[in-house]
């Protein structure tokens, strides 16, 4: 059975962080939870270690870190939201490796929204087949070596759409690692790997009041992209949609409703594209990749409470004054071939989680979140321990 045990270091509050003293609190708005304006655009930066074990892998380590800045600095508008630069690296005594560099940026009064995803990783993952009735003990243990540039630049057309293009390029190689499980046997398509190279156009509704901890507004995306034969290996096409709805309840607690949909169309389907179920963002619980088929649609609640016990740690150099957010939520969803959805094979998650704001002008949070999934005949629950630097959606 894989163990795995992520170990960070929970003095997440002695780690560095670059803050200034609270600005005052503006009442510019409606009753929501209580954050303040970042009037002065600070920056930060918060890094946590990476530790882990697990058989395949042996032991991981490395770092995560996200540094928050403001892009119109010089010509500052109160409006312009934060951009951040976000990077992962691990390596493991089995000589594997991961490195992941992501940027979000906004233009002064976000006029511009520009993101970019850099990413190598020669890391095993396990393969359990197709569709959503895979077993646990059926699983192959494959090597994959990937390589991935997406960059995503969107323009608002009005004071809460925005329209843009996206390029995405993904190149993977695949390996048998041994003669177990499904994966040796299977007669998959691009079974050593391949490359796609996806050109997208995007549609996106945005009138949250922060995008980082948001407490009221709606957020909808739509991208539609094709990998054309002369950049990919097959010509596909690529839909996906996320949509996003924040209800103030109460001054302390938020009530956010979010729904995923994505499907890959084409006569030639890379089982390595193929929409996979489960992440830190949605269905949380669940192996990524544990499902995976040509759509993939889920929808998930989270409750969000909001703690700020007034009161300052110093610790070292660093003045601290911790707050905090409870989180519940639950969800549901599965993967289907095209005219294959039922509403009896929708899965269930369900969980749990904390959120440390280590920047709480900009509402940045250390989210640490435990999910469950469903518990499949002879098999034991589906479960997953997540720690991210940022919110679920």
């Amino acid at each position: 059975m894989r163990k795995e045990i992520a170990v960070l270091s929970f003095c997440m509050l002695a780690a560095p962080c670059l803050k200034a003293q609270d600005s005052a609190r503006l009442k510019d708005g409606p009753p929501a939870v209580p954050f303040e304006k970042d009037t002065l655009k600070r920056r930060s930066f918060f890094t946590v270690p990476v530790l882990g074990y697990s058989p395949e892998k042996g032991f991981e380590f490395g770092l995560a870190s996200l540094y928050s800045y403001y892009g119109d600095k010089r010509n500052p508008s109160p409006d312009t939201r934060n951009s951040t630069l976000a990077m992962l690296a691990t390596f493991t005594t089995n000589h594997q490796f991961k490195l992941n560099f992501q940027s979000d940026n906004w233009t002064r009064n976000n006029d511009y929204h520009i993101k970019t995803n850099l990413r190598y990783h020669n890391f095993p993952v396990y393969y359990y087949g197709l569709g959503d009735t895979t077993r646990y003990n059926n699983r192959s243990l494959i090597g994959n070596k990937r390589y991935k540039l997406a960059v995503e630049a969107e323009k608002r057309v009005t004071s809460h759409f925005y329209a843009g293009l996206s390029v995405t390029y993904q190149h993977d190689v695949y390996t048998a690692d041994n003669d177990k499980g499904v994966f040796p046997e299977s007669e998959l398509v691009d079974k050593t790997g391949g490359y796609a190279t996806f050109l997208g156009v995007t549609g996106v509704y945005d009138n949250r009041d922060n995008q980082n901890y948001c407490t009221n507004g709606t957020y909808v995306r739509f991208n539609a992209a094709y990998a054309p034969s002369f950049l990919s290996k097959h010509p596909l096409w690529r839909f996906e949609l996320k949509a996003s709805q924040f209800i103030p309840l109460t001054h302390k607690s938020t009530l956010g409703l979010n729904g995923y949909a994505h499907s890959l169309q084409g006569n030639t389907l890379p089982f390595y594209l193929l929409p996979e179920l489960g992440n830190d963002n949605i269905m949380r619980g669940y192996y990524t990749g544990r499902y995976r088929d040509q759509n993939y649609l889920a929808a998930q609640a989270e409750y969000r409470y909001f703690i700020d016990p007034k009161m300052r740690i110093k610790l070292w150099f660093v003045d601290l004054r911790p707050t905090f957010a409870l989180a519940g939520f639950a969800g549901t969803g599965t993967v289907f071939e095209n005219g294959g959805f039922s509403f009896s094979r929708l899965k269930p998650n369900y969980g749990l989680g904390i959120r440390y704001f280590y920047d709480k002008s900009a509402r940045i949070t250390v989210r640490l979140d435990y999910g469950w999934g469903e518990k499949r005949p002879g098999e034991k629950r589906q479960s997953g321990f997540y720690l991210s630097l940022s919110e679920a959606f």
